[in-house]
């Protein structure tokens, strides 16, 4: 576990280690694999990218995916999308961007997660971003919730225990395929979240995570002390 003082030096140096590897996949391969997380800490992280590293990437390289996404139409200001795009400011428009469907798409939740599969295809992720809920939930898959076993790579989640209740996510299939997942987790309120999700034998949505070749955990100070 990295352990960051402040929720500034968290935002920052998990700024630094992003861009780096981008850059080496952007290197090896022409091109990376970003899954992008919602949440204050998140935004904060691509507030801070766009302010800093807007040519530090060749970010028209760079494909941006969603782990979850909630139901809701487009343009609403619950949607993740336009938190991040809000937050990249210039960055945003030179990236390749994956959106999940909206609620207005035209498509059934159930559908509108099928689509996005399809669209995913066999995309392994260079590095999938994760929040962690108070519960230890990751993207919208929820501790006790049928959505957590649910089959699949994509699938509609309904009766959410966190407003709202309808959303889409990407499943534990996905999400450990990723090569590397970096859990970025700030405040007080997450810290017994991240003590049970790292206890040996949970099996809380967040322990089950297991990017393919690194799994870290970058946490501030408060996030790290639990009880």
């Amino acid at each position: 576990m990295l352990v960051s003082p402040t929720p500034e030096e968290l935002v920052s140096t998990t700024a630094t280690a992003l861009v780096d590897l981008l850059a080496a996949r952007i290197a090896d391969q022409r091109q990376a694999h970003l899954c992008l997380t919602g949440g204050t800490i998140a935004a904060q992280l691509y507030r801070h990218l766009g302010a800093t590293a807007l040519d530090a990437v060749d970010w028209s390289r760079v494909h941006l995916w969603w782990g979850d996404e909630r139901w809701v139409p487009a343009g609403h200001a619950d949607r993740n999308d336009g938190q991040a795009q809000a937050a990249f400011g210039p960055i945003w428009d030179r990236t390749i961007r994956h959106p999940m469907p909206a609620s207005d798409s035209g498509h059934e939740l159930d559908a509108a997660a099928s689509a996005y599969a399809a669209e995913l295809g066999d995309t392994r992720f260079d590095l999938c971003l994760l929040g962690v809920g108070p519960d230890a939930h990751v993207a919208s898959l929820f501790p006790d919730h049928p959505g957590l076993e649910a089959p699949g790579r994509v699938i509609g989640v309904r009766n959410s225990p966190k407003p709202p209740p309808e959303r889409i996510s990407l499943t534990h299939a996905v999400i450990n395929e990723s090569a590397q997942v970096w859990f970025v987790v700030s405040g007080a309120d997450k810290a017994e979240a991240v003590t049970s999700a790292r206890t040996v034998g949970s099996t809380l949505p967040a322990a089950r995570v297991r990017g393919r070749s690194a799994t870290v955990w970058r946490v501030d100070a408060s996030a790290a002390v639990s009880g």
